[in-house]
């Protein structure tokens, strides 16, 4: 399957052992394959032996950017959650009910992921596709581990734009959004991954517009992660809010 690139701000590059690979995905992605070294792009997506990172160009930046559900923060936020915390309770998980979720703004994929961890068929929409990449792979790498296969299995991941997608899809169970939170005071950034995110994708400018389709398009609930202290998303007031420290979750109903 050949996918169409969305940005000129981004290259392919290899690890030494890994250059097979990459010419791959450099066919797939339509993107040239360059040296590790290379200085012309902003962000290199970098197949290496623990999998792809996406790395950003220059000096005193954020680290490399690598997404797995098998280990790490993942691991112990899966232990750590269960269908009454906020965002499954937003969603409406209860005893004896998975809705089947759209997280049409994937991003990282991590709420995505513990939502299958918890039963719920998933569908990631992700527009970006250098995020899609990164989360396909490890998508493959968690259907190959014994502890996340399953999870994995429930998992779809498509590479769109959310709003067109949700247009044409069929009536749907709950849809989650997480845009990207309004600027914050240069003294208080975000983690790495939020920072390249926010530097590679830009803002979710449609994001008000994103919300008016899924809520069209919805039979259930659409569930919106925002910062405690920000108004709703686009002005548009939800039924009710589920708060988790600093963040809340507005949900609307149908």
């Amino acid at each position: 399957m050949v996918i169409s690139p969305q940005t000129s701000l981004w290259a392919i590059t290899a690890h030494p052992g890994q250059e097979a690979e990459a010419e791959k995905l450099a066919r797939r992605s339509g993107r040239p394959l360059v040296p590790p070294d290379e200085t012309r792009f902003p962000f290199l997506l970098a197949c290496t032996a623990r999998g792809l990172e996406l790395r950003q160009v220059g000096s005193n930046t954020p680290g490399p950017l690598h997404i797995d559900f098998t280990g790490g923060r993942m691991h112990q936020r899966i232990r750590t959650s269960g269908i009454r915390s906020p965002l499954p309770r937003a969603l409406g998980l209860k005893p004896g009910h998975r809705p089947a979720v759209v997280d049409a703004t994937a991003g990282l994929g991590q709420d995505g992921f513990l939502l299958a961890t918890l039963g719920c068929r998933v569908t990631l929409v992700e527009r970006a596709l250098p995020l899609y990449l990164l989360l396909e792979e490890a998508l493959q790498r968690a259907l190959a581990h014994p502890a996340t296969a399953e999870a994995a299995g429930r998992v779809t991941l498509v590479h769109a734009d959310a709003t067109t997608w949700l247009e044409k899809a069929s009536s749907m169970e709950a849809v989650y959004l997480d845009p990207m939170y309004p600027a914050r005071r240069r003294h208080a950034l975000s983690g790495k991954g939020m920072q390249m995110l926010q530097k590679l994708v830009g803002k979710d400018e449609d994001a008000g517009e994103l919300l008016s389709v899924a809520r069209r398009s919805c039979s259930g609930r659409v569930v919106v992660k925002r910062p405690m202290r920000a108004g709703p998303l686009a002005g548009q007031n939800p039924d009710f809010s589920v708060k988790a420290g600093k963040t809340r979750f507005d949900v609307y109903l149908s």
